[in-house]
């Protein structure tokens, strides 16, 4: 699955903003990203610093912005005071969020369309990582987030797993209609939709399987291309076997690959759980309702999982 989503960022090269320079997996991760034309990188952070911890970027090709030093760094203190002035903030409090939190600077980079993305939470906490990108890039979609979980013979989507915490009725038809499109967008192919409960088709009586019943009904309103089901088991989701006797007539025939969760602990519970106990790999939090993308990691990742989430950040900004 990675394969691919890194082939199709190099055709069409887009420029992601790695904020973390400090962190010696995100420097090896953006020199690959670099030298094998992934994405051109932008690092965030001071030349000598970044020299000193892996050499080998000096002659790579990577961009290095000093926020200091910065020639463009005065447009953007008067641009994000503009965006956040109903806040009353004072051109110093501005200063001090650029200079203390790169993910403030990344995040405008990206607003004033100087780069295409941003990667981040490899040091940060996703709060930390986020909170900048929902206060600059939000636009007028509900901001959820997902995690790619790469099985050895199939990948699924799993929503929300990284944000939203209990999602209300429209938020989670929200969440599983902007879940279809980037599973299509990422993977290419047709999402098959499966809104998971404790119940399946009523096995179970509880206000919490009602809003999943309801928000099923409302995924369908909005689009009804969507392949979507619910309130499903997960086993009944994913096995045709159990499809067969627990929901003989639904349409996913026990084949769903994009699984919305009710709540997040429920989904970030899930994905660690598939993570940990079937070796799979795991992609994310990847956010989708942002004006351009942002995407967090998680802070045991690896060179790999940043190389990943890279393409992915790219093959969004081509959307």
């Amino acid at each position: 699955m990675i394969g691919e989503i890194i082939q199709r960022a190099k055709e069409n090269k887009k420029t992601i903003i790695l904020p973390e320079s400090k962190d010696e997996r995100v420097l090896e991760a953006a020199l690959y990203a670099q030298e094998n034309g992934i994405a051109d990188i932008i690092l965030l952070g001071i030349e000598e610093d970044i020299y000193n911890l892996n050499p080998t970027i000096k002659d790579s090709g990577i961009v290095i912005i000093n926020p200091l030093t910065y020639t463009k760094t005065n447009k953007i203190v008067s641009d994000l005071l503009e965006l956040r002035k109903d806040k009353g903030l004072t051109v110093k409090e501005v200063e001090e969020m650029l200079i203390h939190n790169d993910m403030y600077f990344a995040s405008m980079m990206v607003y004033e369309g100087w780069a295409d993305g941003v990667v981040s939470g490899a040091i940060h906490s996703t709060s930390d990582t986020l909170r900048p990108a929902l206060q600059i890039l939000k636009g007028k979609n509900l901001v959820s987030a997902f995690f790619l979980m790469d099985t050895n013979d199939k990948t699924y989507l799993f929503a929300d797993s990284g944000l939203i915490q209990n999602p209300n009725i429209e938020e989670l038809a929200s969440i599983a209609v902007e879940s279809a499109k980037s599973y299509k967008l990422l993977l290419q192919e047709e999402a098959k939709v499966a809104m998971l409960s404790h119940s399946t088709y009523g096995s179970s009586n509880h206000p919490d399987v009602d809003k999943v019943k309801q928000a099923t009904q409302i995924v369908k309103e909005k689009d009804s291309s969507i392949i979507v089901d619910g309130e499903l088991q997960v086993d009944a989701a994913i096995v045709p076997e159990v499809a067969k006797i627990k929901c003989p007539d639904s349409p996913l025939k026990g084949e769903a690959n994009t699984l919305i969760f009710p709540d997040l602990d429920a989904g970030n519970i899930g994905y660690k759980l598939v993570q940990r106990l079937a070796n799979a790999k795991a992609y994310g939090p990847i956010t989708q309702g942002l004006l351009k993308p942002v995407n967090d990691l998680s802070r045991g990742c690896t060179k790999d999982d940043i190389i990943g989430v890279i393409a992915i950040t790219a093959v969004q900004a081509n959307k």
